[in-house]
Order: structure tokens, then sequence, then C-alpha cells
């Protein structure tokens, strides 16, 4: 689903309706849901007897195109267990990310994901496409921060930039670019990298950046002098 959404079976793609990709999607998501949650998030603006009729119409459109794919039991829906999904892989490396140690650290591949089902513009969509970029610039931030500490200074700052490209007005992004060439010595790098947030605050917020941010290039510059 990060990128778009895809279903393949033994390698080869499978086509699937509208509201199958939306039924698979959902429970991808969110893991065993029940059928009243199901129905209600899939088919919002319809009445509940509606949107009951229209996910049994879903389900066996399912059913006839791969029987085993959705399980049902006590009035709940899942994904068969076989099922590999790649936003649980995503999710899965950026928790070893943020909350780990360094020995389990997953490289800078496993966290560069693409946004979650582009172009849906479902309410539930929505909620679980920005937690999943924020959980992914944490996750960047903590890994350039590891990377620093391991002196990989090139991955650190390539781990840094792509937050600040997913999202240029987040200041924790560019500190964590500004702390990477500080643990490198990179004085004037720091300062330039500053100067570039500063500017760029004060065009689209008219505001200047943290004290927290001016202190990281003031204090190193003071103990340099």
């Amino acid at each position: 689903m990060l990128g778009g959404f895809q279903l393949l079976r033994e390698g080869e793609p499978v086509s699937l309706p509208n509201h199958g990709q939306r039924l698979i999607a959902l429970l991808g998501l969110t893991g065993p849901y029940s059928r009243t949650a199901t129905a209600g998030t899939l088919w919002p603006d319809v009445s509940e007897q509606q949107a009951q009729g229209s996910l049994r119409t879903a389900l066996w459109r399912l059913k006839r195109l791969w029987p085993e794919l959705v399980t049902a039991a006590e009035h709940r829906l899942a994904l068969n267990s076989l099922v590999e999904v790649d936003t649980a892989k995503f999710v899965s490396a950026a928790m070893r990310t943020v909350e780990g140690s360094p020995a389990q650290q997953p490289g800078l591949g496993n966290l560069a994901a693409g946004e979650l089902l582009p172009g849906w513009y479902d309410d539930w969509v929505v909620f679980e496409r920005e937690r999943l970029r924020q959980l992914q610039m944490h996750a960047l931030e903590r890994l350039s921060e590891q990377l620093a500490a391991q002196r990989r200074f090139a991955l650190a700052l390539e781990a840094a930039l792509q937050a600040v490209r997913m999202e240029p007005l987040r200041e924790s992004a560019h500190a964590s670019v500004i702390a990477v060439h500080l643990a490198e010595s990179n004085i004037i790098e720091a300062r330039r990298h500053y100067e570039y947030v500063r500017r760029l605050l004060r065009a689209e917020l008219q505001i200047e950046p943290s004290p927290h941010l001016r202190a990281m290039v003031s204090l190193q510059v003071s103990r340099v002098t």
C-alpha cells in the first residue's frame, strides 16, 4: 500500500474492484476488525443496513476471486495470516529504530517508504497516512542520531535530509542536519544550514528559529572562538 495499492498472489497481480481494494487496505492497516466497524468505516454516508449489505457484496466478490484471502470469525474480519503487508513491515522497522538499540538498526532503505495509498482521500486513509508520515520522520531523525554516533556521517546526513524533504518546515528535522554537521566538526556547514532555515521560516511563517536551534550553532561557535 506504500506508493499505491497492489495485491500479489505468488508474484502475480490480482485485479480487485474498488470496494474490494478498500476492504483489503483497511484490514491490512487495522488488523482484525469487527464487521460493524468495517461497514461503518468503508460506507460512512449510508444507513447501517445499507453499509452491511455493501460489505456482504464486497466479501462475496472477494471470495469468488480468492476464497482464503479474508477470514471471518465471531463477527470479526481479518486478512489471512499468510498475507504480508508492506505497512506492517515498515512500522516494525520504524519502531525498532525509534525504540531499539543501534544493534537492531534497520538500513535507511527500510525507512524510505512511499506515501500510503496516494490518491485515496477516505478519512481513515488520511488519518493512517499522517500517522505513518509522523512515524517515518521520527524514525529518520532517530536513525540520523544513531548513525552520527557511529561516525557514519554520510548516511546520517542522508537520513536527516530525507526527513527535511518530507517536511521542509519541521524544525527537528533541520536540527538533525545541523547535529550531523557539528558531530563532523563542519561548523561552517552547520551555520550555513541554520541560515537557510532562518530564511525559510521567515519567508513561510514569519517566525524566527527556536532558541534550541539557535543555541545549537551559537554554543558550538562560542567553543571554537
